[in-house]
């Protein structure tokens, strides 16, 4: 019960379907399982529904909100929804993430740039924005961002390597703005995961088959030669968004088997 009393929105909370969990789903029972109160949200209202369900039957305590971060007045609404049901905002979870139509710089659409960096990078500012302010006048609050080991390596996902390399000065501003107000921000770098997104996109992007996509990925991770579940994201979530945490803020934690060793 580490997160007794709590009240947590996790943004993102369903998933694209697949035989394995994604990170918000993951983190929302997790967090469900620990004692909070979970504002599940997500743009896909059935998929975020699925996911309440899921940890009802476990007998914890959620709710579901159909929104879309990036339209006018979504994160301010998704706030105050959370605010009204909770009467406090203790943890917010900016989980949103897309990619699709990258590539490197010479070949990235225009678009696709527009949509990743929309999405990705403004979408994370905006609810962050949006829960500020209340946490200020708590004197108190936790953020986690779901950032990536692509905001660190890469080459071949521009817009998507940008937007997550901006997320994370994103995280250590608003750290390092609102520590006297009381309020974190960590941010969490996956590496390799075996999750619906991960795996399942790039099979279909790819033409391959996903089991080969599978083992093509865990071959390049070095802990083990196997990736990470979105488990492993929810467990490091769990511990910046807890009491535990009470020191940490500003930190961008990889949790990647070890990939960001090789780096440089």
């Amino acid at each position: 019960m580490r997160l007794k009393g709590k009240t947590v929105i996790i943004s993102g909370a369903g998933q694209t379907p697949g035989t394995t969990i994604g990170n918000g789903r993951a983190m929302a029972i997790l967090f469900a399982r620990e004692g909070a109160d979970v504002l599940c949200v997500d743009r896909d209202g059935a998929r975020a529904e699925e996911t309440v369900a899921m940890i009802a039957q476990e007998g914890g305590r959620a709710a579901s909100l159909e929104a879309n971060i990036v339209k006018p007045g979504a994160a301010d609404a998704i706030v105050a929804a959370a605010k009204t049901r909770f009467g406090h905002i203790d943890i917010l979870v900016n989980n949103v993430g897309i990619g699709g139509g990258d590539g490197p710089a010479h070949k990235v659409e225009e678009a696709a740039f527009d949509r990743i960096m929309n999405v990705n990078l403004k979408g994370t500012w905006l609810l962050t924005k949006a829960v500020i302010p209340i946490m200020r006048e708590q004197g108190k609050g936790a953020i986690v961002n779901i950032s990536s080991l692509a905001s660190i390596a890469g080459g071949i996902q521009l817009a998507y390597e940008v937007s997550k390399a901006a997320v994370n000065r994103l995280t250590t501003s608003v750290a390092q703005a609102n520590a006297r107000h009381g309020i974190r921000c960590n941010a969490i770098l996956p590496g390799l995961m075996d999750t619906p997104m991960a795996v399942a996109g790039i099979a279909q992007a790819s033409g391959q088959d996903q089991e080969a996509v599978r083992q093509a990925r865990n071959a390049r991770v070095p802990l083990g030669g196997k990736m990470g579940s979105a488990w492993d994201t929810a467990n490091a979530a769990l511990f910046l968004a807890s009491d535990e945490a009470q020191f940490i803020t500003g930190v961008l934690l990889p949790v990647d088997g070890g990939m960001s060793v090789r780096i440089g």
